[in-house]
């Protein structure tokens, strides 16, 4: 078992050494319980990252990801399971579309899918570089690439995001004046700066489409987890961030427990640091993704090699995966987290074997795909496309291990049955 990589056998070592969290369970009942739970819950399909609009086709309506088996590199250099191809649909530093003059970024990060109204959708992309800013490829209803664009310019270290429910991304900046960005996924609106989201090294946003209060994480290793309460809605549904507040959590209990949410007295950060300002609030090991479905936020801490999972509900917070508790650990070096439509919560690796790594609604630990020989690289930006036969996501660096050499996968398969 030291050298395995199947999702089963790592979910006995679990069954043989339980981690047990706030509700008395062990790892592997917890998930049973918490995802498959999730799953049925859901009221109908539900595109990570995308707004209501067109779709290439139905969603599957229940999970494969735990029977995947991953083969030998296909010509793109990914290991997939049978039944699944990839093609790369940009290249950084040149230009994805013949016909637009749009040069892929360099240092492709976090990404999320927008439906187009006839059919197609977009995949947005941030590029983690001094220069920062957002790309954009639109893809038309069969699935073929037919424009390439930037949706944002002139900020610094665009890192990770998170779609919102009306269909708008938020792009974050990691540093430590790092503000959000509101951007339109077709760039025709310009981009708004949404200050009262705080300024700190952001990583990543999730909005909850039911409340529209945001969570937010934060890359440093004494991180905290913020959320945003909106006063109200606007007339066409959009949050009224105006007079709403950004508040800090206090996890009762260790290493979950009762969220209690403490109001943050400055959240422009000057001259305290947002993260220093209520001395009650938790540290968390280095923020990554985050990503919401059905009540349950979901995020990743990369020092200690988490996940965890909030229910909003309760306010309760328990640890979804350890990599601690594992003999021979599948998913190291958490980082983008994104819930596909029936529940599995994929996690890129920035590090480890270079995978995503589903956990399954059943309760399995497997790698969707691993991109072979990008030793120096990490996998960004994780999406569904509205049909759920898709999945985009990036090396940030390639193979040469260089910004520049960042390339955007699509991987189509039978991820959903």
């Amino acid at each position: 078992m030291a050298n395995s990589r199947d999702g089963s056998r790592l979910r006995d070592c679990a069954l043989e050494h339980p981690v047990r969290g706030p509700l008395g369970s062990s790892r592997r009942e917890f998930l049973v319980r918490s995802l498959a739970g999730i799953s049925l819950l859901g009221a109908g399909p539900l595109w990570s990252g995308c707004h209501d609009g067109g779709s290439s086709g139905s969603a599957p309506t229940r999970s494969n990801l735990a029977a995947l088996a991953l083969e030998a590199p296909d010509a793109n250099g990914l290991q997939l399971s049978e039944g699944f191809r990839s093609r790369v649909v940009a290249r950084s530093g040149e230009r994805p579309v013949a016909a637009s003059a749009y040069v892929w970024h360099a240092a492709p990060d976090g990404g999320a899918t927008f439906a187009s109204d006839d059919g197609g959708w977009i995949y947005v992309s941030n590029a983690e570089l001094a220069s920062g800013g957002v790309g954009a490829l639109s893809f038309a209803p069969d699935g073929s690439l037919r424009d390439a664009y930037s949706i944002l310019s002139g900020t610094i270290r665009n890192c990770a995001g998170g779609a919102t429910p009306w269909g708008t991304w938020l792009s974050c900046e990691e540093f430590a004046g790092g503000r959000v960005h509101e951007c339109d996924p077709y760039g025709r609106e310009p981009a708004v700066v949404r200050p009262e989201l705080g300024v700190f090294q952001h990583e990543a946003v999730a909005v909850d489409p039911v409340t529209h209060f945001f969570y937010l994480t934060e890359d440093v290793p004494d991180g905290r987890l913020y959320r945003f309460v909106p006063v109200g809605r606007r007339g066409d549904g959009r949050p009224e961030y105006a007079g709403g507040s950004l508040e800090v959590a206090q996890v009762i209990g260790s290493p979950g427990g009762r969220v209690v949410w403490h109001p943050l007295p400055d959240p422009s950060g000057s001259p305290t640091p947002t993260r220093l300002q209520v001395a009650a609030s938790t540290r968390f090991a280095g923020g990554e993704g985050i990503d919401v479905r059905d009540g349950i936020v979901y995020f990743s801490t990369k020092h200690d090699n988490r996940v965890w999972a909030l229910d909003t509900r309760s306010d309760e917070l328990s640890v979804l995966y350890d990599a601690a508790s594992f003999a021979v650990p599948v998913l190291t070096g958490v980082d983008n987290v994104v819930v596909s439509p029936w529940g599995d919560v994929l996690v890129a690796e920035d590090g480890g074997n270079l995978e995503i790594v589903a956990l399954t609604p059943g309760g399995d630990v497997n790698p969707v795909v691993r991109i072979a020989n990008h030793p120096l690289s990490e996998v960004t930006g994780p999406a569904f496309d509205p049909s759920g036969t898709r999945l985009y996501f990036s090396s940030q660096r390639g193979a040469a291990g260089r910004s520049n050499a960042g390339i955007t996968y699509e991987v189509e398969g039978p991820f959903g049955i």
